[in-house]
């Protein structure tokens, strides 16, 4: 004789199913009969001056104007200051022979690296030059890098 097909976890996991499904087709009936159904003006909430939700509409008296023109859309111009792209600044180090050195900035104290691709005249430590800045790999790099007398 075959068994049935029905174990006793299947039985028990169809009873739990069926008893929630009752359970919110009551919760379902209380909501409709305990419903006062509201109009439009009971639900509706209004934003004060200091920005709260309240159910009473805003004084007219508090209402501040706003020119629409004054109003920008998207980023705002930035205004152009004049850049000077050469800098001043000391040699620290510089290895002939591999070629490459670092210069502090006058101004910033930062350093910054310089090869001997981006010289314009031969440079040597404590050396006052002038130069420019340009994005490298890792940090920005010396360019155009020449000596003041």
């Amino acid at each position: 004789m075959a068994k049935s097909e029905q174990t006793f976890n299947k039985k028990e996991k169809e009873k739990k199913r069926l008893k929630k499904r009752e359970l919110k087709m009551k919760k379902k009936e209380e909501r409709k009969a305990n419903s006062k159904g509201g109009s439009f003006e009971d639900m509706i909430a209004y934003v004060d001056e200091y920005g709260n939700l309240t159910d009473t509409p805003p004084d007219p008296a508090n209402k501040v104007q706003v020119d629409a023109e004054s109003i920008e859309i998207g980023i705002p111009k930035r205004i152009e200051e004049e850049y000077d792209p050469v800098h001043k600044g000391t040699v620290a180090f510089f290895n002939d022979s591999k070629g490459f050195g670092f210069i502090n900035d006058s101004n910033s104290q930062e350093k910054y690296f310089v090869h001997a691709n981006g010289l314009l005249e031969l440079i040597k430590e404590n050396d006052k030059v002038q130069f420019e800045l340009e994005r490298g790999m890792k940090g920005m790099n010396a360019v155009k890098v020449k000596k003041i007398k």
